[in-house]
This record gives structure tokens, C-alpha cells and sequence, in this order.
């Protein structure tokens, strides 16, 4: 079939094909463009990104291409697509999908799915490159094509199939390439497209994929996934993940790429064991069972992990037992709980049946269960109080793990039981519910999701090595020794131990860190109290976290947590928190580069386990989230990611910086309690300088968030130019005295603000009031002052004494920094240096002695003795006593 008519005004053809378009899908295009020669051609993504390499650019004048944003859409009556055929995989033109009356017609080679575009005429066949399909057609029509034209096809040929090599390659693959050959078709152009050299770029990105690499063994399939990170859009990462499948032997490997807010994943299979296409198609992408792709948008590459790992383990052949298909852990509730408690447990889990024992406890007896529609029916009468033990189902029936599904089936289905425990040994293992067993049941080769180990479970994919020499070479040996010991009472008490966060960050950063945060997996107060009852030690511990600090005699300190999962009952909301495993626990930290951990228990002690890359990033210097919600969650984190990235010099990731303009947008920040506000301000400003990360925050208009009425000048830059400078010099004077340096940069930002703005700002900061009244009244009263250091021509040493005499340190600076007029820092600097340092010898007592008695008269001596000594006109005690004496003369005269 070819188009004899040429379109008119309101009648248009449009060819297209997926988005990031292969050689296949363009090799494609151009042959519907044979068929169809009226036709436009309309890439759905970005077409430079398709046209990535000369060859290709050279021969755009054989396509009719148009750019999308110039299509009218309502005119298209007829649309070709080739090498796709699902919605979600041609972007925008999605939309002429609801024209009425729209024709269309499918050339395409990846098997059917009930969810494709419904064709008015479709060509379909299983072969390796949906261009053998038409280029068949071209030839059985006797179409002339260049050999320009052959090239491209055969080049589509070529790439799909892996120059014939992959499983997917059919006997109609050879016949086209035969006959494109017979054409006019450059063999040498092909090949040196399909056998490129590698350049240095993808040399350095191979060598981080392989780095990056980690093994799963998924219902007995080893698949390998992979991850890099890149600031820019790299086209070649088909190429790499080819290169790499074939250097390291990979049977199944799924490789994940961010680049530009978007994450890519690639994937290829050489066993029939892993359908890529169809585990990709779960996630929004496509293609077939050797060869796939999807495009991820709005998540980063450990949510994206998240959701492959959850269709690997839907796709990949499962084992049939009740130890594969249960949740685990099991979500329960004891008989006293109320229903409204409940209620909330249901709505936490997002569960719709709840297990019921007699104490709450895993090896508690399993007393029945509760449904979701029990609990709203009790909720509806107003029953929220209720034990649920009065409206619970109390016939239930249980199964071993090793249980299979027809027995399963028989005591879910044949009982009417919504969720189904799973025991061994008297202790709850987990639970099946109706719709994992349903899953099951209709589709063969589908688990439940539930089984996904990403996160609650600690032996997931990690990526681990042992860095014990490393840790010898950076750390003082009592430290190493402390961690030793860690791990030895740990292991004493049957629990994981582990050394994370900032510590671990710090020392692949080579900074030094000696604030110890030690997490357990069990009970970490209980450890805490075993560890420090040991050394000799103290504990302060918090029940509600499960958290403690050990207080060795020194003064010396390690914080210990368990192992816990934070969830946010709201935005903004302090996290709740509940047991988990170290990998949960990583999971709810704020950043990638927190989430490092060396395990500390003997025959283990000094392996580095990064679940989320965090080696990579601190190695690129990028700042990333580890979910997109995760400032939703936490909108303080936004704080901390500035201070970060200022701190370590580091970059933050485009979605990050995406996600904090989302939260500045939604205005996340206004339920967060002016408390928490305050603090993540104070570390700010205690960084050694925070003038760039303040600055940051006024890029990101965050400010505004410290309080409504802070005001900003445009001379705010130049006041924190002179904060660090004044702030700088004072530290070199080596004063032997101490001083809030985050206080005078805290006045310096609110510099512009009156007493009445002050006030509102320390009281939604919720600032105690000694720094209430520095901040506001005290900083008030240094403008008088200030402005005579400023104006006054002729001042003596006693006139610059007695403006700033009464004046704390932060004071002395802030006015330093306000001011513009050299004469006034020259004043002030000699004041702060000298002047305030000078004292007289001479006391009340001396005047007793002689013979004057007690009163008004005395201060006045003394001030005036001070102030003739400030003006150097007497420096000795002898001559405090002769001007004394003068004084008094002339007093009394």
C-alpha cells in the first residue's frame, strides 16, 4: 500500500516511532516514508538526541522531518507508527490518539500486549528489527530505494539484531540485509557505526557502570543491575550496556542512567528466563524479550532500583511456596488495641486486612483478624475505643512457609479467610493475603510484590568492600579501638553493628570527624547500656527514638540508634519511628552521601556497604535525595543540602535542585515549627563561612521562610563580604576570650530589620531571651554610637571608649561590619585591640588612704583617671597619684 494522494490543508499523515529512538525505529520512519511518501516524519523526543552522529545528520534530507512543536495536531487523520505500538512510548503525539475519525496504521516486531494502540491495519511479525518487516514490504511492492536509503535500513538491521547475534534474530533479518545488500547498502559504513571505537567519555562511564555493578539471584536468575549519574544527556548508554553484557559475561543486566531530571534504563537479556520487554513495559517502557528500554521521569535512581526490583520479582519465574508469596514482616496488632488505632495501622501499611495476636509480639499466639471494613463500620457507630478483640474474626487457619499454593489456596479460598499467617516454630513469619494468592493463581509468573527485599530486607544488593587499612591510616588508634569493641558487644548480644552517617562520609573525605553515630540492629539502648556498663561509661538514652549516647570519663561521646524507619504522618511532621534494618535505615536519611556504612562485628569489621551510591556521588561531588518526596517529608533537609554543597564544595543534582524549587513552590516549609527553622539556621551559620550558603538561600527565595518580615537590601552580599573579613580578623587577634560568632552573622542578616520586625523573628524562631535582647534591644542601641564613630572629625581615645565601652563582643563586630566609613573601623578596631584593655592602678581604697570619704566624687575620679590615661597624657601610677591629687585640688578648691 502506498499514499497516491498528496495531503491537503486539513488532512495530515504522520509518521513516528517511540521515544529515544534507535536505529531501528529512524531505519524504520524512512521506510514508512517510502510507503507513505507524502507523509511527515515527526520524531516524539528530541530529535538531535535521535540524530546523534554525522553519518545520520548528513542523511536527514532523505526524511520529510518536521519539528513536533509545528504540528497541528487536530489535522492529523492518519498515523503511522513503527517499532511501537504503546501509548505511553510516543510522548506527546499521544494526543492525536483522540482525533476522531484518526486512521491508523502499526509496522512493528515486539509482541502484543493488551494494553497497545488499537490498529486499523497492522503488519506485524516476530523478527529481530521491525525494518525487516518493511523493507519486505518495499521489496515484495518493487519500491525503488537509494543506496543511501539501504544503508539506513540495513543499518536498523544490524543494531537490532546485534550483527545476528542475538536470540532474536530470525531467519526474514538475513533475507532483508540480503536484499538491502543487493541495493546499494555500505557495508563498511555499517560496520564502522555498529563497531565504533571507544573514546574517553565512554571509557570512564563504562568503568563506573561496571563499578557500580551488583548481582541479584532473583527466584534463581542472576540479574545484574547497574548505575551512573551524569550531569548531561549521554546517547550512547545502548552501546555501553552491549559492550559491558558481552566483557563480563551478563546473562540479564538492567542499566540505569541519570541524565537531565530523567532516569533511562537500558536493559538487555541473553536468557528466555528474563523477558526485558516485558519486565520494562511495568515501569513505562517497552521493546522485547532481548532488548529494552524506558525513560523514568520524576524519580531518582534508587526509587527507579525500587520500582525494577518490584517488576523483576512480579516477572521472573517464582517459587510456588508460602515462604515466597508472603509479606514479611507481618503487620499485627494486639487485642487491646483500640480501633482507631486500628484504623491507623491499616492506613500506615496501606493494608486492607489486619492479623490480631495477644500481645503485639511476633511469637505471639495468633488470635484471628480484623478487615479494614469491620474497623470504618465500628468507626461509622462511634465504637473508636473498642478493644478490637470484640469484633475480630476468630477462625483462622495458618500454613507452614514450606506450605504450597493448593494449600494455600484451599484455607484462603475455602475458609472465606481474607489474610492467611504464615508460622513455623510458634512464631508469625509473615502473611498471605487474597490478592497475593490471586496474583499467583492468574498470573503463572507473577509473586507478590511484597517479596522485593529493596529495603526492609539487609541482605539486598549492596555494594561492599573492605576498607580496614584505610580506616587504620585515617583514624586515631583509640577510635579504632572504640569501634572494635563496638562490634564485639554487638555480636555478644546477637546484633548488627555499624558505623554510618557523617562519620563514614568524612572519611572518604578525608575531613576530620570524631563524632561517632553507631547503628544496631536490635535494641540500641539495650546495647548502649551493655557497652557502657563495660567501659566504665554513662548513658543518656531516649526511649521514644531508641536512641542513646554513651558518656565515657573523658568526655568522649558515641551516639547510638536502632536500626528504625522513619514515616511523617504529615509534611513537615517529626518523623515517627519504628525497628527496621540498616538498609531501611539508610533509606530514610536525606542524603546519598549519608548513606555509607562500615559494619563493625569481628570477621566483618571495616566492610563499607553502599546501598544508594554514595561513593560515586561523593567521588562526582553531586548533593542527590535519595527519594522525590523526601523534602516533602522533610523540608529542613533543603537547609542541610545548601550547607552541604557549600560546605564540601560539591554540586547539587538537577532533580534535587528541582525538588527544592517544588517545595519552595508548594511552601512546604509552612508547618515547619519556627524551632526547627532556628536550628538548621544556627548550623548554617556556625559553618566555618556561611556567606555562600546564605546566599544560596536567597537564590532559592528561602529566606522568607526564616520569617515574613526579614527584609533583604541589596547590600547584603557586601555585608557578608565584611562579616567574613571583620569575623576573620578577630579570630587572628588569638583573644584569649570566647564569642557567638553565628550570633553576629545572624544580626548581620537581619540587619535591615527594625526593633517590631526583630521581636516577630525571635519569637517564631523561638530564641531564647538573653539572644532575643542582643538581637533586638542591644542591636538597637548601637546605631547612636556608630553613627558618632562615623560622623565626629576630632574624637579622642576616651570619647571612642566611652561610646563602646558598654558594648559585648558581637556587638563590637556587628557594628564593624554595618559600617562603610573607614574612620569608624580604624576607631572601633582600636577599641577592640587596645583601648579596651587599658586599667588604672589607682583604687577607692588609695583615695580612703587619702582622706577622702566614700561617694559620688569617687566614681568621677576614677573615669577621669581613666580617661587621661586612654589619652596617654598619664601612663605611670606615680602620675595616676599626681592627677589625683591635682584633681582633687581643683574639685575642692
Amino acid at each position: 500500500m502506498t499514499e497516491k494522494d498528496p495531503q491537503n490543508q486539513r488532512s495530515l499523515t504522520i509518521i513516528t516511532s517511540h521515544v529515544n529512538a534507535d536505529f531501528d525505529a529512524m531505519a524504520s520512519m524512512l521506510a514508512a516514508q517510502k510507503l507513505y511518501p507524502h507523509a511527515q516524519v515527526v520524531f516524539p523526543g528530541s530529535q538531535e538526541k535521535n540524530l546523534r552522529n554525522f553519518f545520520i545528520q548528513s542523511m536527514v534530507y532523505l526524511f520529510n522531518v518536521v519539528d513536533l512543536g509545528s504540528v497541528d495536531f487536530s489535522a492529523v487523520t492518519r498515523l503511522v507508527l513503527v517499532d511501537t505500538r504503546r501509548r505511553n512510548r510516543i510522548g506527546d503525539l499521544c494526543r492525536v490518539l483522540d482525533n476522531p475519525g484518526l486512521e491508523i496504521h502499526i509496522y512493528d516486531h515486539h509482541p502484543k500486549k493488551d494494553d497497545d494502540i488499537p490498529a486499523d491495519k497492522e503488519f506485524f511479525m516476530l523478527t529481530g528489527a521491525t525494518v525487516t518487516i518493511l523493507s519486505g514490504i518495499i521489496r515484495g511492492k518493487a519500491i525503488a530505494i537509494t543506496p543511501e536509503e539501504a544503508t539506513i535500513m540495513c543499518l536498523g538491521i544490524y543494531e537490532d539484531t546485534g550483527s545476528f547475534s542475538f536470540p532474536s534474530t530470525t531467519e526474514h533479518d538475513f533475507k532483508a540485509a540480503a536484499y538491502l545488500l543487493s541495493m546499494g547498502a555500505n557495508l563498511n559504513v555499517i560496520s564502522s557505526m555498529i563497531t565504533r571505537e571507544f573514546n574517553p567519555e565512554q571509557i570512564g562511564l563504562l568503568n563506573d557502570m561496571i563499578q557500580a555493578s551488583r548481582r541479584h539471584t532473583i527466584n534463581g536468575i542472576e540479574v545484574v543491575l547497574t548505575s551512573v549519574a551524569t550531569d548531561n544527556y549521554f546517547p550512547d548508554i545502548s552501546f555501553l550496556v552491549q559492550k559491558m553484557a558481552k566483557m563480563e559475561n551478563i546473562d540479564a543486566i538492567f542499566a540505569m542512567a541519570l541524565m537531565e531530571n530523567k532516569v533511562y534504563v537500558v536493559a538487555r537479556s541473553r536468557t528466555d528466563d528474563v523477558d526485558v520487554g516485558d519486565i520494562l513495559d511495568a515501569i513505562g517502557g517497552g521493546g522485547h524479550p532481548s532488548a529494552a528500554a524506558a525513560t523514568v521521569k520524576g524519580k531518582t535512581i534508587a526509587q527507579t532500583e525500587l520500582l525494577l526490583l518490584e517488576a523483576l520479582y512480579v516477572k521472573i519465574n517464582p517459587r510456588r511456596s508460602a515462604r515466597h508469596l508472603m509479606s514479611s514482616p507481618a503487620i499485627m496488632a494486639a487485642e487491646t488495641t483500640t480501633c482507631k488505632a486500628a484504623q491507623a495501622l491499616l492506613t500506615r501499611y496501606n493494608i486492607n486486612a489486619l492479623l490480631v495476636v495477644d500481645s503485639g509480639r511476633t511469637d505471639s499466639v495468633c488470635s484471628g483478624y480484623i478487615t479494614r471494613q469491620v474497623i470504618e463500620k465500628a468507626m461509622f457507630h462511634d465504637l473508636d475505643a473498642i478493644a478490637i478483640r470484640e469484633y475480630m474474626s476468630t477462625e483462622i487457619s495458618h500454613v507452614h512457609p514450606d506450605a504450597d499454593v493448593v494449600e494455600i489456596q484451599d484455607k484462603i479460598i475455602g475458609n472465606k479467610q481474607r489474610i492467611l499467617p504464615v508460622i513455623e516454630n510458634g512464631k508469625v513469619m509473615g502473611v498471605i493475603t487474597r490478592t497475593d494468592l490471586l496474583n499467583t493463581l492468574v498470573q503463572q509468573n507473577r509473586p507478590a510484590v511484597q517479596h522485593v527485599p529493596a529495603l526492609g530486607d539487609a541482605s539486598g544488593a549492596k555494594r561492599s568492600r573492605m576498607v580496614v587499612n584505610f580506616m587504620r591510616e585515617r583514624l586515631p588508634r583509640h577510635i579504632m579501638e572504640t569501634l572494635a569493641q563496638i562490634g564485639e558487644t554487638a555480636t555478644e548480644l546477637d546484633c548488627g553493628a555499624y558505623v554510618v552517617g557523617g562519620f563514614v562520609r568524612d572519611l572518604f573525605l578525608y575531613r576530620k570527624n570524631e563524632d561517632v553515630d553507631v547503628v544496631i540492629e536490635g535494641n540500641g539502648i539495650a546495647f548502649a547500656k551493655t557497652f557502657a556498663r563495660a567501659l566504665g561509661a554513662r548513658t543518656h538514652t531516649h526511649q521514644k527514638f531508641g536512641t542513646a549516647v554513651v558518656i565515657f570519663p573523658n568526655g568522649f561521646k558515641i551516639d547510638v540508634a536502632s536500626a528504625r524507619m522513619e514515616y511523617y504522618q504529615f509534611p513537615a511532621s517529626l518523623p515517627v519511628v519504628e525497628m527496621s534494618s540498616i538498609k531501611m535505615d539508610m533509606f530514610r536519611r536525606d542524603f546519598t552521601i549519608n548513606t555509607l556504612a562500615i559494619q563493625l562485628n569481628p570477621g566483618k569489621f571495616g566492610r563499607l556497604i553502599d546501598f544508594f551510591s554514595g561513593q560515586k556521588d561523593i567521588k562526582d561531588k553531586v548533593l542527590r535525595v535519595l527519594h522525590n518526596l523526601s523534602f516533602v517529608e522533610d523540608p529542613t533537609r533543603v537547609f542541610r543540602a545548601l550547607r552541604f554543597e557549600q560546605r564540601f564544595g560539591f554540586s547539587i543534582g538537577k532533580l534535587t535542585s528541582s525538588l527544592i524549587d517544588n517545595a519552595v513552590k508548594m511552601d512546604f516549609f509552612k508547618r515547619l515549627a519556627g524551632k526547627r527553622v532556628y536550628a538548621e539556621l544556627k548550623l548554617i551559620l556556625k559553618e566555618e563561612n556561611p556567606a555562600p550558603t546564605l546566599l544560596r538561600l536567597l537564590d532559592y527565595n528561602l529566606l522568607k521562610v526564616i520569617h515574613p518580615a526579614l527584609h533583604i537590601e541589596n547590600d547584603f552580599k557586601r555585608l557578608l563580604d565584611s562579616a567574613k573579613k571583620v569575623t576573620d580578623w578577630h579570630d587572628l587577634l588569638f583573644i584569649d576570650e570566647t564569642y557567638q560568632r553565628w550570633a553576629v552573622y545572624f544580626m548581620t542578616l537581619i540587619r535591615h530589620c527594625d526593633l517590631e520586625a526583630t521581636r516577630e523573628i525571635c519569637a517564631h524562631l523561638t530564641i531564647a531571651p538573653r539572644h532575643a535582647k542582643l538581637f533586638g534591644e542591644a542591636r538597637m542601641q548601637t546605631a547612636d554610637p556608630l553613627s558618632g564613630l562615623e560622623h565626629r572629625k576630632r574624637m579622642h581615645n576616651a570619647d571612642v571608649y566611652n561610646l563602646l565601652s558598654t558594648f559585648k563582643t558581637e556587638l563590637i563586630l556587628y557594628m564593624m561590619i554595618c559600617t562603610s566609613s573607614e574612620t569608624a573601623k580604624k576607631r572601633i578596631s582600636l577599641y577592640h585591640t587596645q583601648l579596651r584593655h587599658v586599667a588604672i592602678s589607682i583604687s577607692g581604697t588609695d583615695l580612703v588612704q587619702m582622706g577622702l570619704k566614700p561617694g559620688p566624687l569617687f566614681s568621677k575620679i576614677l573615669q577621669s583617671v581613666l580617661e587621661a590615661k586612654l589619652n596617654e597624657s598619664i601612663k605611670t601610677p606615680e602620675d595616676e597619684l599626681a592627677f589625683v591629687k591635682k584633681y582633687i585640688i581643683k574639685s575642692i578648691g
